[in-house]
């Protein structure tokens, strides 16, 4: 005997778990989770931060959208980033600043003389920069249980360790398989997977979009001078590092993009080396110790913006996914979005249709 859901989401990470608690009201919905406990991969391993200029224009709308409710729920810390860039990379670092004032996102433009006050030790032949003031550090695991906390009081049921292992559309809806051995049934099927996002598409019988997962690491540095806990999100316009002051250290990435399978991600050292040697080529600072290193998978749709709505070839199945490494800043609108979706509501303050499945058809 099977229990009926109204709806069952796959994945409690941060897209599953905010999906539940803004679309569960009112209806049954069974949160599954193949791991022993929610947001083990990607939303366990963010170094998270809300800029509005992160993942591009085409996203840039739902994370403007998340900052006020993430401001009123006290998970927003003011951090600054500050992208940077060589005499050559002068036209490129002003274009920057000019795309994203015009859609309403402040950037400063800066000449050498006003890059020493937010980054001390910086080698002289980063010429230029952008400063975002708005960009701020997330509390990740605090947004994380705030969606669980809201989903379980909207009635959703969460069950670890019991991921999708079969599904099969019947008239009545869909026949689940958990690899814990129990069955369910449902009227809507929502893929919020990550990395597994096309691999849960093909257990059902859906057509996958091509959303790919790509290993991102990160590395734990104690540097001397100490970084300043005032010291900006630091990047290049390249996007071949990242840096960011974190406990007391520091958080480095190369901002590498390596395709993967879907995996328990493990970093990889040539990475982390790849990551210090692109920090030493900023400042002059001196790495006293590795501290820690980790990797997670963020993963992209073919055009790199995410997918929400009904699948074309199955409107039973619901796609929730592709958010890539932006997943966690706008989490907030994109639930709202995906619930409003699901409830099939006209209108809102975000159109859909960049996002849709249908682009893929």
């Amino acid at each position: 005997m099977s229990e009926y859901f109204d709806l069952i989401i796959v994945g409690a990470g941060m897209a599953g778990a905010s999906l539940a608690a803004e679309a569960g009201a009112g209806k049954r919905v069974l949160l599954i989770e193949a791991e022993e406990r929610p947001g083990y991969h990607t939303t366990g391993r963010s170094a998270a931060f809300w800029s509005e200029s992160y993942g591009g224009p085409g996203v840039q709308p739902l994370t403007t959208a998340s900052g006020p409710v993430l401001n009123t729920l006290g998970l927003l810390s003011p951090r600054q980033a500050l992208t940077l860039g060589r005499s050559a990379d002068r036209p490129r670092v002003q274009a920057f600043a000019e795309q994203y004032d015009a859609i309403g996102v402040e950037m400063i433009f800066l000449e050498r003389s006003g890059l020493d006050e937010f980054v001390p030790g910086l080698r002289p032949e980063w010429e230029c920069g952008v400063l975002e003031p708005s960009c701020c550090d997330i509390d990740v695991a605090g947004l994380h249980q705030h969606y669980l906390r809201k989903a379980r009081l909207a009635g959703a049921e969460l069950r670890c360790r019991a991921g999708l292992a079969a599904a099969e559309r019947t008239p009545q809806g869909w026949s689940v398989l958990l690899s814990d051995g129990t069955r369910a049934t449902c009227a809507v099927l929502a893929n919020a997977a990550g990395a597994w996002a096309d691999e849960v598409a093909k257990l059902a019988g859906v057509r996958p979009l091509g959303i790919t997962p790509y290993r991102r690491t990160m590395a734990q540095l104690r540097v001397a001078p100490k970084a300043p806990a005032t010291l900006p999100l630091v990047m290049d316009i390249d996007e071949t590092f990242y840096f960011k002051p974190e406990g007391g250290g520091l958080w480095l990435s190369p901002h590498d993009e390596t395709p993967s399978v879907p995996c328990d991600a493990a970093p990889d050292e040539l990475d982390v080396a790849i990551a210090i040697s692109r920090m030493e080529e900023v400042v002059d600072w001196q790495i006293e110790r590795l501290e820690h290193r980790w990797a997670g998978l963020r993963s992209f749709a073919p055009d790199r913006l995410p997918v929400y709505g009904f699948a074309d070839d199955e409107p039973g199945f619901f796609w929730f996914a592709g958010q890539g490494g932006f997943g966690i800043q706008t989490a907030p609108a994109a639930a709202q979005l995906g619930a409003q979706l699901l409830r099939g509501d006209a209108g809102g303050p975000i159109d859909p249709a960049p996002y849709s499945p249908a682009r893929f058809a």
